[in-house]
């Protein structure tokens, strides 16, 4: 490694002390250059982009160790914790309380360690009864007309269900102040990247992601950042759905 890269390392990880630097050092020495060097140069993202993905890849695969060594990193790196909140609160409609839970207390007990006083600033922008309509706008925004008429002809046993895609996923979470929307879908494409069997919702995210401009080159950097983190089995399938998805695209 480069002297510039073994500086920002230690810049990165100060505060996160791992044991296996003790008792694994070739191991560290791997990771560390590949995933710290090597696929960082490779990559064209934002330096906010590459630890937003790590942080919600880790979240979708649940690698609670190395999101906090991570976290350390991207507050370190000077990452807004709005932002980082903003991942794991929206982390929860894609991955479940009971998975995101943890992960939140986590990043509570390491931001108070870095200084930083919560709660952090209120970040909704609906109300109770506001939050169905901006929901369903946004899913309209970002996914076209179907969203809408999926409210009224949708099976009367999926009514449920879709409603609450509206006021509580994009309702609750799409809508909030921190992250774009460009950011928004960059992290959900993570969750269920990371996560695995849920290929017909990637493929629905990655049409979402090159609505809002994360085109096909920018959703291969995507993966190629979270393949440390998720292995190489999750990320080669999901090349192949952003290839398909970009063929049909282009196609319409």
């Amino acid at each position: 490694m480069s002297k510039e890269t073994v500086e920002r390392i230690q810049k990165m990880f100060s505060g996160a002390e791992s044991p296996l630097s003790r008792t694994d050092p070739e191991f560290m020495e791997i990771i560390a250059n590949f995933s710290q060097d090597e696929v960082i140069k490779a990559n064209k993202l934002t330096e906010k982009e590459q630890l937003l993905c790590i942080l919600s890849a880790l979240l979708g695969c649940q690698g609670m160790g190395e999101f906090q060594n991570m976290l350390h990193a991207a507050l370190n790196m000077g990452i807004d914790p709005i932002a980082i909140k903003e991942v794991i609160y929206q982390a929860t409609a894609y991955l479940g309380i009971g998975r995101t839970y943890d992960f939140l207390t986590a990043a509570n007990r390491i931001m108070e360690q870095h200084g930083i006083g919560l709660p952090l600033a209120a970040q909704a922008t609906t109300k109770e009864n506001t939050r169905f309509e901006d929901g369903l706008a946004k899913q309209v925004e970002l996914f076209g007309e179907d969203m809408a008429k999926r409210q009224a002809n949708s099976p009367v046993l999926r009514r449920n269900i879709n409603r609450w895609l509206a006021d509580n996923c994009f309702g609750d979470y799409y809508t909030r102040n921190g992250l774009n929307d460009q950011e928004r879908e960059m992290i959900t494409f993570c969750f269920i990247l990371a996560q695995g069997g849920c290929e017909n919702q990637l493929r629905g995210h990655t049409a979402g992601n090159l609505g809002v401009g994360n085109d096909k080159e920018k959703l291969y950097g995507i993966v190629e950042q979270c393949m440390p983190y998720i292995g190489y089995p999750r990320s080669l399938n999901a090349m192949n759905i952003i290839d398909e998805v970009s063929r049909a695209v282009e196609n319409q």
